[in-house]
């Protein structure tokens, strides 16, 4: 089986982030070195060496997500959920605070946060028990509702560190999964009533202050240009200067100093002044492909698993873009989300690795079964005509 699902792999998904994770690295390097060198006091390619590692640590576990079954994960998915809530309880008494969040485990010099792993946890749950559900899906309460339920209580623990960028972003992939499932449209609109109300409850419960001045940073930040107005400011100057064809890679004026921490949610900007729009197109388009493929092998699939765990990570892949890109150019408040497979950041790095590697399995499995339906066809033709 596994000699036969390489004749059928989409190998265009493979290629499209092997050049995403090349790129992601020249800028890590380009973007971080005088950030590494002169704030940190550490070699010029310390981010490069630790994205690379990242990668290279991410090569078996995306062999695994191409080579195992994705029908069999399903076995999986409530230790899955159960390993994920422990991770998060963890965090509040094991957990390190990094730009006022307890969001990360730091083991030695490496951290890493678990909210990236409740993002795909989430996304094999819901696509198994709503697979599950479809003779049902029409009943809202024991059918749609309760699963919800569990998203809500992620969706309070990832807030209450608090990181609601990551938070939203478990919502709204729930969301998308949960349109696509067979919703009615009377139940559409009172989840969208019900969700708005939920994250506007949630946003003033947990709304810090740091959290507040990211609001006023993001909608007026020359009013606070010298406090958390600052990278947006800096961001907005570096994309303006990088013009259509930019600066040249490596030539970044804003990455010596000026924009904060410039490797990590806000590369964008520094891809813009180096290379301009059309390195940020590059970026935009390639992954603009990765999602697009995703959700036509979720319309091809037939099993109704695979199709909603391919919506799942495809729309996980566009939102978490979309939000680091609006973040970075004033469109919402910043959230400290990172920009897939381009930004420094492992753990988010190694989960979209993996979810890509995931998306190709299914996308091999639904090719391997239209070319047998195309080879039956074709031997019926041949018996038909003798």
């Amino acid at each position: 089986m596994i000699k036969k699902l390489f004749r059928y792999y989409d190998y265009s998904l493979l290629v499209v982030m092997l050049l995403l994770l090349g790129f992601g690295l020249i800028m890590v390097y380009s973007a971080g070195s005088v950030w590494a060198d002169l704030v940190l006091q550490k070699p010029s390619n310390y981010f490069f060496v630790r994205q690379l590692l990242w990668c290279l640590l991410s090569v078996p576990i995306g062999i695994f997500g191409m080579l195992f079954p994705y029908q069999a994960y399903r076995s999986f998915v409530k230790p899955l959920i159960i390993f994920s809530f422990f991770l998060l309880i963890l965090l509040y008494f094991a957990g390190k605070t990094v730009n006022s969040a307890q969001s990360w485990f730091s083991l030695g010099t490496v951290s890493f946060e678990p909210a990236e792993i409740v993002k795909i946890t989430l996304i094999f749950y819901m696509a198994s028990v709503y697979s599950n559900k479809q003779k049902s899906i029409s009943d809202f309460k024991t059918s749609v509702l309760p699963p919800l339920l569990i998203v809500m209580v992620f969706f309070i623990l990832v807030a209450m560190q608090p990181d609601l960028g990551t938070a939203l972003i478990l919502i709204f992939i729930s969301v998308v999964m949960v349109l696509c499932s067979g919703l009615k449209i009377r139940h559409l609109f009172f989840l969208g009533v019900s969700t708005c109300g939920f994250i506007g409850l949630m946003f003033v419960k947990f709304l810090s202050h740091y959290q507040t001045a990211r609001f006023q940073a993001a909608y007026d930040p020359f009013s606070v240009a010298n406090t958390t107005g600052r990278q947006l400011i800096n961001s907005y100057i570096a994309i303006a200067a990088g013009g259509l064809t930019g600066r040249g890679l490596g030539q970044s004026i804003e990455k010596t100093g000026f924009l904060p921490e410039p490797q990590t949610d806000f590369i964008i900007a520094i891809i813009g002044e180096e290379l301009g729009l059309i390195g940020i197109l590059f970026v935009i388009l390639c992954i603009a492909y990765l999602v697009f493929k995703g959700f036509v092998t979720a319309i091809r699939c037939k099993d109704v698993f695979g199709s909603l765990l391919a919506i799942g990570i495809s729309s996980m892949l566009a939102i978490q873009t979309f939000v680091n890109l609006s973040a970075a150019t004033g469109l919402i408040p910043i959230t400290g989300v990172t920009l897939p497979f381009v930004s420094y950041g492992g753990s988010s790095l190694l989960i979209m690795i993996f979810s890509i590697c995931v998306l190709m399995n299914i996308s091999a499995f639904v090719n391997m079964r239209r070319s047998s339906i195309r080879t039956e066809g074709e031997r019926e033709n041949v018996t038909t005509l003798y």
